[in-house]
């Protein structure tokens, strides 16, 4: 029953939005509905958000990732756009989705892209925060996977003029929401959908970086990597 009232939010959640989101593209306002719908979608998925601390202005967030819900969360209290695989692409309507969105897509096992990835991540810098989950995959929802710093390239010369800032995304029950290891994707929403109760998050904007954190890509990765631990109580 309550799987079937899940699906049936989500249905409506489509059903209205998607045509608002249309009428406003008209009006030269795409970028307003999106995060909206992600929000909404949430929502009906179960998610239940409180948030710590400020998401800057655009502000490159690094973010851990556990599930699809992040995208969702962070969608709607911030107005985050993405940086995701570009697997995501085959896949038709949800490519339609998440180019709504504006999501910049890269493909991270070609190690020759990375200047051109660099650059596709550097241009999606402005007013909306950009979030790059440097882990590269999901997590079990019980220890961070090593973050990835070659994506930073993009703000190397200018870590003193966009805010480089950390977020943790703090589930309630971290390892039974973690999409991860060889669940199928709607095998998860599915199993998400079903479960009792609601999935408890809070979103915590960190400080941004500073100081010698900002010299390098490097040390940008190891400074948010262990703030975001620090805040999940994982060290």
């Amino acid at each position: 029953m309550r799987s079937a009232s899940r699906w049936l939010g989500v249905g409506v959640g489509f059903a209205t939005l998607v045509p608002s989101h249309a009428l406003v593209s008209l009006a030269g306002q795409r970028e307003l509905v999106p995060p909206l719908f992600l929000a909404t979608m949430g929502r009906m998925a179960g998610l239940r958000v409180r948030t710590e601390g400020v998401p800057r202005r655009g502000a490159l967030f690094l973010a851990n990732h556990l599930s699809w819900l992040d995208i969702l969360a962070l969608a709607g209290a911030s107005r985050s756009i993405f940086v995701a695989h570009s697997g995501l692409t085959g896949h038709g309507a949800l490519k339609w989705l998440c180019d709504q969105n504006d999501t910049v897509f890269v493909a991270r096992e070609r190690r020759g892209a990375v200047a051109e990835q660099v650059e596709q991540v550097r241009a999606a810098l402005g007013e909306r925060p950009l979030t790059i989950f440097p882990e590269g995959t999901t997590n079990d929802g019980t220890a961070l996977l090593p973050f990835k710093s070659s994506l930073l390239s993009a703000v190397e010369p200018l870590a003193h003029a966009v805010p480089i800032q950390p977020v943790a995304l703090d589930y309630e029950n971290a390892a039974e929401i973690a999409w991860h290891g060889d669940e199928p994707g709607m095998a998860n929403v599915r199993r998400i959908l079903a479960r009792s109760g609601n999935v408890d998050l809070t979103i915590r904007f960190l400080e941004p970086l500073a100081g010698a954190a900002l010299d390098n890509r490097k040390t940008m990765t190891a400074a948010a990597q262990d703030v975001i631990a620090r805040a999940l109580r994982l060290r």
